[in-house]
């Protein structure tokens, strides 16, 4: 059996068999380690540690010269060689979401940045591949500046993949996980564009379900994007959603009807999810913390969440009477639309200027006012020097929001911390929770990485001899049946000729 290879040679054929990086690149980067390594006084790597250190150095200089991403030298540094689907070349990984991981790509011609949603093989069943499909064909469909547009699909073998429009910057659950509840104006500013996404959305006749704060994209100028619309339903005539009937969505945010009666839902639906998500955003803590689903749903039912202001106290009484109309249990009491929730929140509101101005200037809407620039540069959404719009007095919410302990688990000074990205919500995990992925490979494919023997990944995978009660044939054999046939042959050749004389 031959000597499996060294980790700086594994690290070399990866990088070669991938094509991503060329044998001059490769040379360029390896001797300017080696000049390193000379003029520091270190001998040849000889030990598996050392080598380790040298392919690290090698793959941040090639990093460094924008030859390889992150990701991609990780992958690459363990043999993985699948970095490609279709016309897309893989450089990062997003996150996982419900219906599959997510990677950041770049078209190979067009070197146009995308994000690429993939089907896990493990899920592709005929369910998950007919809500995938749909997932397409839906977003597809959608072309608004408050959603995430698609922009193509396709599929590698038994890998699906949906590829839309990068954005950059983060999401909502991971901008307040990471920098604490926003300020009123950037809360509203977020959500309000992302109700003029779902305006669009519901317009079309099609109902999100699956509102939260990880489903809202925001760019570092505070743009904000509606993703994953996988689990859009149709307002009307849904006979062909496999999951028509079924409670969809992230316990945290679901609507007391999306528990209640999920076959009935509507676009009310949405903006109940929506003011679960601005609670979200003020106070940072969901309305219903700890306990499993089952907790969380009866809650949504039948409780009031904390008073918002018993965490941030000086919210405006006006902005939080447009927090508990949106979080009415009762749809009839609850914010009739979108379009209702981007002009209630537009006076607390502040953007830039982007694409989505002359939309919203059709509906009569307007959200931006004058930004002078942000030197702080210590939070992503700093709103130094932003205008702050008159805020008008307005009714009190009949709504009566929790203000004393009833005995129940979450006590007033103890409220947990669990968001959606815990265990019991059932949410999607963000970059950090998850282990980052290689990509799936599809069937017919090698699926394991080159070996340690340096054996390159095959293009297709010969299957096994079917198992017979008959003895192999051994080469010798073989080798003497083919050249007995071919003296027969010869002969008969030589034999004819003369006939034919």
């Amino acid at each position: 059996m031959s000597e499996p290879l060294p980790v700086d040679l594994m690290f070399r054929e990866a990088a070669m068999a991938s094509k991503l990086v060329s044998e001059k690149q490769w040379r360029r980067a390896a001797m300017e380690v080696k000049e390193a390594r000379k003029e520091a006084g270190l001998s040849a790597p000889v030990e598996i540690a050392e080598r380790e250190e040298v392919i690290g150095q090698i793959a941040k200089i090639l990093i460094r010269d924008k030859v390889l991403t992150e990701y991609q030298a990780q992958q690459l540094r363990a043999g993985r060689t699948k970095l490609t689907l279709g016309p897309y070349i893989v450089t990062e990984f997003l996150g996982q979401g419900g219906m599959g991981q997510v990677f950041g790509g770049v078209h190979e011609i067009m070197g146009r940045h995308c994000a690429i949603k993939v089907l896990p093989l493990e899920k592709s069943d005929d369910l998950a591949r007919e809500s995938f499909h749909r997932e397409i064909r839906l977003q597809a469909s959608l072309d608004c500046p408050y959603l995430v547009r698609a922009f193509d699909a396709g599929r590698e073998g038994s890998v699906h993949f949906l590829v839309t429009e990068y954005v950059p910057g983060t999401d909502l659950r991971r901008l307040v996980k990471e920098n604490g509840p926003l300020s009123v104006q950037q809360a509203a500013s977020i959500i309000a564009q992302a109700a003029a996404g779902l305006a669009y959305a519901h317009e079309s006749g099609l109902i999100h379900r699956d509102i939260k704060p990880a489903n809202i994209l925001v760019t570092p100028e505070g743009h904000a994007k509606v993703a994953d619309v996988g689990l859009a339903a149709l307002a009307f005539g849904g006979d062909d959603d496999p999951r028509a009937g079924k409670v969809v969505g992230t316990a945290d945010y679901l609507s007391p009807e999306q528990i209640r009666t999920p076959h009935l839902v509507g676009p009310q639906s949405d903006l109940y999810s929506l003011g679960c998500t601005l609670y979200y955003c003020i106070t940072g803590k969901v309305p219903f913390p700890g306990g499993d689903s089952r907790s969380k749903c009866r809650r949504h039912l039948s409780q009031a969440p904390w008073d918002p202001r018993k965490f941030t106290p000086d919210l405006p009484t006006e902005f939080v009477d447009i927090l508990a109309d949106m979080m009415e249990k009762d749809t009839r009491k609850r914010v009739q639309s979108a379009t209702e929730v981007v002009q209630r929140l537009s006076v607390f509101a502040a953007t830039t200027q982007d694409e989505g101005d002359e939309w919203l200037a059709e509906l009569g809407l307007e959200l931006n006012v004058p930004k002078v620039p942000d030197r702080s540069q210590d939070r992503l959404l700093g709103s130094a020097g932003m205008k702050t719009r008159m805020v008008p007095a307005g009714s009190t919410s009949a709504t009566k929001w929790k203000t004393t302990s009833s005995g129940q688990s979450e006590s007033a000074s103890g409220i947990s911390d669990v968001d959606e990205g815990s265990q019991a919500s059932g949410a999607n995990a963000g970059p950090e929770d998850v282990v980052i992925p290689p990509l799936p490979a599809a069937v017919g494919e090698h699926a394991s990485p080159i070996d340690a023997y340096g054996h390159p990944p095959k293009l297709s995978t010969v299957p096994p001899p079917v198992a017979t009660g008959a003895k192999m044939v051994s080469r010798s054999t073989l080798f003497i049946a083919v050249f007995v046939a071919i003296l027969v042959s010869g002969a008969a050749g030589f034999a004819t000729a003369w006939w034919l004389r």
